[in-house]
């Protein structure tokens, strides 16, 4: 009887998750793969969704498709609710996965540092998700400030749009808040041509441009 080739159970598919994969391309071992959404997310580029310069199906990349190419990965799309490190299995909501290794790369998530009141003004910017909020949240205030009355009603609904770009936090807070600052100073520049009630040049709701 053929000896069963050990099991590796890999929970998350973002770039530790997918080294990991591709680093067992060449062992004798069964890989599954399993994240609770079918696509893996290039996060860098999460801040030019939310500002809409691309499309989040330009950063997002089915995750069969990446492993297309490796034979002994397995891929499944589900959420794990618990881990028996005894029995040696991963609990999912689609069934149990029994393992002989197992790599957690699940990623992380932004803090708050006890303060989640800060969520409604700081947004978090890890999923697309979370991008195409704030990319909402952004062109929703320039229709709603197209429909202002007056240049001190459109100031006030401009206002957000200003500051959201630098909500982001983290080890790179700095960098990504003057990228997206500068995407979406980039993006509104043809306003006067698309958003006809913004055209005049002395309208303080536009001179932050």
């Amino acid at each position: 009887m053929p000896q069963q080739r050990p099991k590796v159970v890999i929970v998350g598919a973002g770039f530790g998750g997918l080294e990991a994969a591709k680093a067992l391309s060449r062992v004798t071992v069964d890989v599954t793969v399993i994240d609770r959404q079918n696509h893996h997310c290039f996060q860098p580029l999460l801040y030019q969704v939310a500002t809409a310069a691309l499309s989040p199906a330009e950063i997002a990349w089915p995750i069969r498709h990446m492993l297309r190419q490796q034979r002994n990965a397995t891929v499944f799309m589900a959420e794990v609710e618990a881990i028996d490190l005894a029995a040696r299995f991963v609990q999912t909501g689609a069934g149990p996965f029994s393992y002989d290794y197992l790599v957690l790369a699940t990623g992380a998530t932004h803090s708050y540092f006890g303060h989640d009141e800060w969520a409604e003004f700081a947004p978090g910017l890890k999923r697309i998700e979370d991008a195409t909020r704030i990319r909402r949240s952004i062109l929703l205030a320039f229709e709603r400030a197209e429909l202002a009355g007056d240049d001190t009603e459109r100031q006030r609904l401009l206002t957000p749009a200003r500051r959201w770009p630098r909500t982001f936090a983290g080890s790179t807070r700095a960098v990504r808040a003057s990228f997206c600052s500068r995407r979406v100073r980039a993006s509104c520049r043809p306003c006067p041509r698309i958003f006809r009630a913004m055209q005049s040049a002395r309208s303080p709701a536009w001179a932050w441009m």
